[in-house]
């Protein structure tokens, strides 16, 4: 596979069958599928296996998955169907050590969840299927070759037929055995941990608190680990997915594992021996906290664990994504809540590029920004594997912010100015959301026909980048009209705008007005102020935010010398100005 070849071939040959051509339909790849289609980019989606998986792998939805897919205006089906994940009771040979609890401050919307991982392949499948878009089953990447100005990809069909299928952009979302990342030749360094676990999916008579987990660890004479038990609820009652150390006789250590034949990677589940009912049974007779019976199992399975991260996560018009640039421990469910964030921080820079309104080299933005992160995730998934999450040495309530996904940022971004680098560009040791970290929202917006308050995401919801101005008093309403307007004669109609105001007469008077250019301009009250709170919001101030959630610039005051020309040059790490 020639990952790198330039060539006149694509311009000699312009029949283009897809836009992008995604690999793999698991969380990874229909999310970026969804969101590029609901910017209406046309892509197809191939998956190797003729239908999707009945198995709870991937079980743990966070906080910030539940932001994104509020953006995409497809949480409800997943409200309907998780169900919330309170905390975790842990025990020590047999004595309860304690539990914490999963709080997180109450201005974010949603708490951590639990959703077994073909309900979440489920909700996005249907999300994208709105947009007319399927996946094509038993369709396999078999080889690619690149072009400056797209891709070949050689795959094989449900029917056998082999096929060459023409894309400006190929994502893999392939998982731990990518084949793009192997046609790429990226590099995959890391390591594997020598146990060998079960994991089930089964249902229990005990009495614990609902919508905990457990945690239940034994030692030997010497202070290691030696048996281990974590259970995770799933919908339904008293319903977990379990996970324990496999005994002698399920053991494929020194052998060769089916599903690992195709590469040194050992991560996953593995193919041969599947537990039983009484493989479980025995675990929990000796750490299950109560007396307890595992019954109605659905499904159980061996599997393996490796950290491994990729060197780069694209090379010209190829880009991986989730497991097929990261691989880490299941500790704190940070491996699919991860890759999400990754197909949707890429879906909205390949929507944009082909748009055709993108700067050159917005698409180096995407492993600028994710491969730090996935890095991050790695080496933290690691030590908590090894030494348990209490061995943070951060209070807990950044301990939960962490593992809920909140605290991911690029301060490094190219498309991110730094503090003080300009004017209005913020100060980094407020503690209010900075360029590059995660815009929150926050509650109590209301507006002229609107008799319930809204939130600051349902603002934000099925749009792109949105420029939130905020107006201390009615002096200030002006600076913000001519910024809006400014925005427009920028870059057009690519950015939403609209005001948010703490003062009575400020949004009394905009209401029903217009930009500087006569355009409208929208107004929310912030009332209860949660808006001047949480953004720490002081005199007139602009605050882009981008498709995925993330502040790209903070402009305050909007009437200082030089506010316009580090607004234009915001917007020229993104956008192409005319």
């Amino acid at each position: 596979m020639e990952a790198g070849q330039k060539g006149g071939f694509w311009r000699e040959t312009p029949v283009v069958d897809t836009d992008v051509l995604i690999v793999g339909a698991g969380p990874v790849g229909l999310t970026a599928a969804a969101e590029l289609r609901r910017q209406s980019v046309a892509c197809r989606v191939i998956d190797r296996l003729p239908a999707r998986l009945p198995y709870a792998k991937a079980v743990g939805v966070q906080p910030r998955t539940l932001e994104i897919w509020d953006r995409m205006g497809m949480v409800r089906a997943a409200l309907e169907v998780a169900v919330p994940m309170r905390g975790q009771v842990m025990y020590v040979d047999g004595v309860e050590q304690g539990r914490f609890e999963l709080r997180l401050p109450p201005e974010v919307p949603y708490v951590f969840a639990a959703l077994p991982q073909y309900e979440t392949e489920r909700i996005i499948e249907e999300h994208l299927a709105r947009f007319g878009t399927g996946i094509e089953r038993g369709t396999e990447l078999v080889g690619f070759t690149q072009y400056e100005d797209g891709v070949v990809s050689r795959i094989v069909t449900a029917s056998g037929a082999q096929q060459e299928l023409r894309s400006r952009f190929l994502v893999g979302c392939d998982g731990a055995h990518s084949t793009v990342r192997k046609g790429l030749g990226l590099s995959f360094e890391g390591g594997a941990f020598p146990e060998e676990y079960m994991l089930a999916d089964v249902q229990v008579d005990w009495s614990l608190p609902q919508g905990y987990g457990v945690r239940a660890t034994h030692h030997d004479g010497d202070g290691r680990v030696d048996d281990l038990l974590v259970c995770i609820p799933l919908p339904g009652d008293r319903r977990y997915r379990m996970s324990m150390l496999v005994p002698p006789e399920l053991s494929t250590n020194g052998e060769e594992p089916a599903r690992d034949a195709r590469d040194s990677v050992a991560h996953g589940l593995e193919g041969g021996r599947a537990p039983r009912v009484e493989h479980i049974q025995a675990v929990l007779d000796r750490l299950s906290p109560q007396p307890t019976t595992a019954s109605v199992m659905r499904w159980s399975s061996v599997f393996r664990i490796s950290h491994r991260l990729v060197d780069r996560y694209s090379v010209g018009r190829v880009f991986v994504a989730g497991d097929a640039a990261h691989i880490h421990p299941p500790t704190g469910a940070q491996g699919m809540n991860t890759g999400i964030q990754d197909a949707y921080n890429l879906a909205w820079k390949l929507a944009l590029t082909l748009e055709g309104g993108a700067h050159p080299r917005l698409l180096d933005s995407y492993d600028a920004e994710r491969r730090p992160v996935g890095e991050e995730v790695v080496g933290r998934t690691v030590k908590h594997a090894t030494e348990g999450i209490r061995a943070a040495p951060d209070d807990m309530t950044t301990v939960m912010l962490r593992e809920a996904q909140l605290l991911v940022a690029y301060p490094s971004s190219p498309l991110v100015a730094a503090a003080g680098a300009g004017p209005g560009s913020g100060d980094s040791g407020s503690p209010a959301p900075q360029p590059g970290e995660r815009a929150p929202d926050c509650p109590g917006l209301t507006a002229g026909v609107a008799a319930t308050p809204l939130r600051l995401y349902d603002l934000l919801r099925d749009r792109g980048h949105v420029l939130v101005l905020y107006a201390d008093s009615a002096a200030a309403l002006s600076a913000c009209r001519e910024t809006a307007a400014t925005v427009h004669r920028l870059i057009g109609g690519k950015v939403t705008a609209f005001v948010v105001s703490r003062h009575q007469a400020a949004a009394e008077t905009v209401s029903g007005q217009t930009d500087a250019d006569g355009r409208h301009l929208p107004v929310f009250r912030d009332g209860a102020g949660e808006f001047e709170r949480l953004y720490d919001a002081e005199g007139p101030t602009a605050f882009l935010i981008r498709p995925d959630g993330y502040l790209g610039a903070r402009l305050s005051p909007l009437t200082a010398p030089g506010t316009a020309s580090a607004l234009s040059e915001a917007l020229g790490r993104v956008f192409q100005l005319g």
